[in-house]
């Protein structure tokens, strides 16, 4: 019975031992979850994170946008200008109306005086 007994014993220690390591284990996680201030500040981190995140994104979308627009407007200026340059008279005579609409303003300016 001596050498059943010690078995057991020893059994038992290894159990008890088990055991608390167990409980400490619960006790931690348990802690964890009622230290509220923590994971509030956690929480909180996170949501910073996150809002960096799509806030880089957004720039990033938003620049990516502002090229292609910036390039697409540079692109019609350039065909305008080439129109402009093979056929001049369109704009030779809107540029002339514009001129003899000043003429014609300053001269009735000048009648009203």
């Amino acid at each position: 019975m001596t050498g059943n007994g010690r078995v057991d014993t020893e059994a038992l220690r290894e159990e008890i031992r088990r055991t608390r390591v167990e409980l400490g284990e619960t006790m931690e996680a348990l802690a964890a979850k009622a230290d509220v201030k923590a994971r509030l500040k956690e929480s909180a981190d996170q949501a910073r994170q996150r809002m960096r995140e799509r806030a880089g994104q957004t720039v990033a979308r938003m620049r990516g946008q502002a090229a292609r627009t910036a390039g697409d407007a540079r692109t019609q200026a350039q065909r305008k200008g080439e129109q402009v340059r093979r056929n001049p008279a369109p704009w030779a005579v809107v540029a002339a109306g514009a001129v003899a609409t000043v003429v014609v303003l300053l001269v009735l300016r000048g009648r009203r005086r």
